[in-house]
């Protein structure tokens, strides 16, 4: 096995470990028959970003990024009918839907009807998923400054810093071997809110002391 098909595995491996975590959040929905402090947007916009990408993987034809994709918007789906099956607010996540639905069809036209196929088009669209991706990762920031204030770590989950960290760094790793920067640059600012995060569980989370003292919860 090539270096390019081990990144291409890691992508993979620790990717679709990352889109998993959501199954916490499934069980809890499940076993309250509620959606209380479980939010739907993240469950919404990854889906849209992975669909984003995945048209991204059908243009570049690259089976890596088709593949993660694939998975992770069947994983969205399903957690978003889920949450619409148990959510007492089903009105305002309908509307949510349908205006990214809106969204979504906007943006394929967009793409397939105005722009010519070729390395416009491609890069048109790695540009704008590089953006999504970026704002994704960035989002959580403000939170991170009132963890740093307050000192309370209880509102950030371990297990899916650790999953971030590893799936960032394999695709930019991955996106360095491709010479692809749509792919390295939006995937830095994940390596970079992870390593935060790990410095914030160190300082706040009791490992200095060998015995975390923080819940894991989804963020």
């Amino acid at each position: 096995m090539d270096y390019l098909s081990l990144l291409s595995w890691a992508c993979i491996v620790f990717t679709v470990g990352m889109f998993s975590t959501g199954l916490t959040d499934l069980q809890k929905m499940r076993d309250t028959k509620s959606t209380e402090n479980i939010q739907f947007l993240p469950f919404l916009t990854t889906c849209l970003n992975n669909i984003g990408w995945l048209y991204y993987g059908m243009l570049k034809a690259d089976q890596t990024i088709m593949l993660v994709n694939i998975i992770g918007v069947l994983l969205q789906i399903l957690y978003i009918v889920m949450y619409l099956i148990y959510t007492r607010q089903k009105g305002q996540v309908l509307i949510q839907t349908v205006v990214a639905g809106a969204v979504l069809f906007c943006g394929w036209f967009y793409f397939t009807v105005f722009l010519p196929v070729g390395k416009s088009q491609l890069d048109q669209l790695g540009l704008t998923c590089s953006v999504v991706t970026v704002s994704m990762y960035l989002s959580p920031l403000a939170d991170l400054v009132g963890i740093v204030r307050s000192g309370n770590v209880q509102c950030l989950s371990f297990p899916l810093t650790v999953a971030t960290f590893f799936t960032s760094t394999s695709w930019v790793l991955y996106g360095l071997q491709l010479v692809d920067y749509f792919i390295v640059v939006p995937n830095t600012p994940g390596i970079l809110t992870s390593l935060i995060r790990f410095y914030l569980f160190w300082k706040f989370g009791g490992f200095r002391h060998g015995s975390p003292s923080y819940k894991p919860l989804h963020m």
